[in-house]
C-alpha cells in the first residue's frame, strides 16, 4: 500500500489551511482553489473519492466535533426552524432541483434526476460552520444554520436511497419511501438515544485520560455503524450522542477534558483540511466520460442547475420564516424575529460540501438487468459544478453581503459584564465551601496556604472585571493582557532554568518533563484565566 498520495493530501492540506489562517479568504475556499490548481499538475495523484471512506469514516467524527461543540439549549429554542430546513428544504430541494434536471436535459429520466436532486440537497457542516464563525454571523443564525447542517443529510441520504432505489428497479413506492424515512429517522435518534448514557458514564468512571480519549475518538464511529446496521441513520445517532456528550462535559475529569480539546481540534483540522482540498481534486474525475455532453452543453447544464439550487433555497426560506410567524401569535411570542437581513443570509449560506460529492460517487454503474445508469457521469460533473459554484460564489460573497447589511456586531462589553457576574458568583459560593472546610480540623492547613487559596480565588473574581478596565496607556494592554504577558516571561525563565540543570545532569529527563508539564498546566491555566 502506497502511504505517499495520503501523505501529502494530508500535509498538502494542512498546509494551505495554516495559509489561510492569515488570509482574507476563508479556509474551505483556499483549499477547494488550491485542489483545483494542483488536480492537473504532473506527477499528482488520482484522488477519487470513495463513498466507502468518506461517508463512514470521515463523516462521523466531523459530525461529532460540530455538534459536540453546539449548544443544545441554543439548538432545542430554534428546533422549529431547524427542522423546517433540515428536513423540510432538503425534501423542497430534491424535488425542485429534480424536477428541473428532468426538464433541462434531454433523456435523463425522472427518478435519475430524483437521484441528482437529493444528492444537491443538503448544504455542508464543515462548510457552514467553517464560514459562519469566520464571518462573525449574530448567534441565532449561526445556531439555525449550524443545527440545520448537522440533520440535513440524515434526510438527504434516506431522499438519496429511496430515489436510487426507483432509479435501478426496485419498484419503490411513496408510501415505501416515507416509511423508509420514518425508520430511518426515528432509529437514528432511537440508537442515539440508547447509546448517550452508557457512552457518557464510561467516560465519567475511566480513571486514566489515555483511556478516556480513547474512548472519545470512537464514539461517533460507535454510534454511526451500530445505527447503519439497524438501518437507521448514522448521522442523526452520532448527533445525538455529542449533543449529550457535549452537554455534559463538565462531568468529565479535568485531565480528559483538556487533552480532548486538544485533541479533537487537531482531528477537525485535518479533516476539515483534507475533505475540502479532496473536492478540488475531483475535477480530473469527473470530466473523464462526459461523452457527448462535453464543452458548452455541458457547462450550460451547470449553470442552470446552479442557479435553481441558489433560487430553490430562497422560494423556501422566506415563507418558512415569515409565514408561521405571521399565523401564530405563539411562535412570534417565543421566538426572536429574524428579520429579512436574517432570512437573506440564511438563504445565501448554502454552500454545499463533501458528502453531497461522497454520496454522487455511490450511485451504481449500473441498474437491474445490467444497464448503464442513465447519464452517471454528467450526474457527477453536475454535483461537482453545483458544489464547486456554492463554496466560490456564495462562500466569496457572504462576508462581503454581512458587511453590506450591517449586522450588529456581538457586545463584548456586555458579555465580559456577563461572564463577571457568573464568576463572582461561582468564587461566592466557593468562598463558602472552602470556610466550611477549614473549620473542619481535618482540613487545617497553614494561615499562609489558606490565604493562597483565597487569594486564588481573589485573582480569578477580578480576572474578568479587569477587562473592562483601562488600557495601558504605554504598551496599549489591558490589565489581563499585561498579566498574561508576564505571567508567560516568568514561567519561560523557569523553563529555561529546568533545561539548563538538566543539560548539566543536575536532574534527568523523566524529571524535566514532570516539572516542565507542571509548567505548562500553570501556562495554561493563566491563559485561560486572564481570558
Amino acid at each position: 500500500m502506497d502511504v505517499m498520495p495520503l501523505l501529502l493530501l494530508v500535509a498538502g492540506s494542512a498546509a494551505v489551511a495554516g495559509a489561510a489562517r492569515r488570509s482574507p479568504v476563508p479556509a474551505p475556499l483556499l483549499l477547494v482553489a488550491a485542489g483545483l490548481a494542483v488536480s492537473y499538475v504532473p506527477g499528482v495523484p488520482d484522488y477519487t473519492l470513495q463513498p466507502d471512506v468518506i461517508l463512514p469514516l470521515l463523516l462521523p467524527p466531523l459530525l461529532y466535533t460540530s455538534a459536540s461543540d453546539s449548544s443544545y439549549l441554543d439548538l432545542r429554542a430554534q428546533s422549529r426552524p431547524v427542522a423546517l430546513l433540515s428536513v423540510g428544504y432538503v425534501l423542497f430541494a430534491t424535488v425542485v432541483v429534480g424536477w428541473a434536471a428532468y426538464r433541462l436535459i434531454p433523456g435523463l429520466p425522472l427518478t435519475a434526476a430524483l437521484v441528482l436532486g437529493a444528492v444537491v440537497a443538503p448544504p455542508d457542516a464543515v462548510a457552514a460552520t467553517a464560514v459562519a464563525r469566520r464571518v462573525g454571523l449574530p448567534s441565532r443564525i449561526t445556531t439555525i444554520l449550524q443545527g440545520e447542517s448537522l440533520l440535513n443529510d440524515a434526510t438527504a441520504i434516506t431522499a438519496y436511497k429511496v430515489a436510487l432505489a426507483a432509479a435501478i428497479g426496485e419498484g419503490a413506492t411513496w408510501s415505501g419511501g416515507v416509511t423508509e424515512f420514518l425508520v430511518a429517522a426515528v432509529g437514528g435518534v432511537v440508537v442515539g438515544l440508547v447509546l448517550m448514557a452508557p457512552l457518557h458514564w464510561l467516560r465519567t468512571h475511566l480513571r486514566e485520560p489515555l483511556l478516556q480519549n480513547t474512548l472519545s475518538l470512537l464514539i461517533p464511529f460507535v454510534a454511526y455503524s451500530l445505527a447503519e446496521q439497524f438501518h437507521a441513520s448514522g448521522v442523526l445517532a452520532v448527533v445525538v450522542v455529542a449533543l449529550y456528550i457535549g452537554h455534559r462535559a463538565w462531568e468529565v475529569d479535568f485531565a480528559t477534558r483538556l487533552q480532548e480539546e486538544a485533541v479533537w481540534k487537531m482531528v477537525a483540522f485535518i479533516l476539515e483540511s483534507a475533505v475540502f482540498a479532496l473536492i478540488g481534486l475531483q475535477l480530473p474525475v469527473v470530466l473523464r466520460g462526459l461523452g457527448a455532453y462535453e464543452g458548452a452543453k455541458a457547462a450550460g447544464y451547470a449553470v442552470v442547475l446552479f442557479l435553481v439550487v441558489v433560487l430553490a433555497r430562497f422560494v423556501w426560506v422566506y415563507p418558512a420564516t415569515f409565514v408561521p410567524r405571521a399565523l401564530s401569535a405563539r411562535i412570534r411570542e417565543r421566538e426572536e424575529n429574524l428579520t429579512w437581513k436574517g432570512a437573506l443570509v440564511t438563504s445565501w449560506a448554502g454552500m454545499r460540501g463533501v458528502v453531497s460529492l461522497a454520496v454522487a460517487f455511490s450511485i451504481p454503474a449500473t441498474v437491474h438487468g445490467g444497464h448503464p445508469f442513465p447519464q452517471r457521469n454528467l450526474i457527477l460533473f453536475l454535483t461537482f459544478t453545483t458544489v464547486i459554484g456554492t463554496l466560490v460564489v456564495q462562500g466569496l460573497s457572504l462576508p462581503p453581503l454581512i458587511h453590506l447589511l450591517k449586522f450588529p456586531g456581538r457586545d463584548r462589553q456586555a458579555e465580559t459584564l456577563a461572564e463577571a457576574n457568573a464568576q463572582a458568583q461561582a468564587s461566592r459560593a466557593a468562598e463558602i465551601r472552602l470556610d466550611e472546610l477549614l473549620a473542619d480540623e481535618r482540613n487545617a492547613l497553614p494561615p499562609p496556604l489558606a490565604d493562597r487559596l483565597r487569594s486564588v480565588l481573589e485573582r480569578r473574581r477580578n480576572a474578568v472585571w479587569e477587562r473592562l478596565g483601562q488600557v495601558n496607556p504605554v504598551t496599549g494592554e489591558s490589565v489581563d493582557d499585561t498579566y498574561r504577558r508576564l505571567s508567560r516571561d516568568m514561567i519561560s525563565v523557569e523553563r529555561q532554568v529546568f533545561v539548563t540543570l538538566r543539560d548539566h545532569r543536575y536532574i534527568d529527563d523523566e524529571m524535566l518533563r514532570a516539572l516542565l508539564r507542571r509548567l505548562d498546566l500553570e501556562e495554561a491555566a493563566a491563559y485561560r484565566e486572564a481570558g
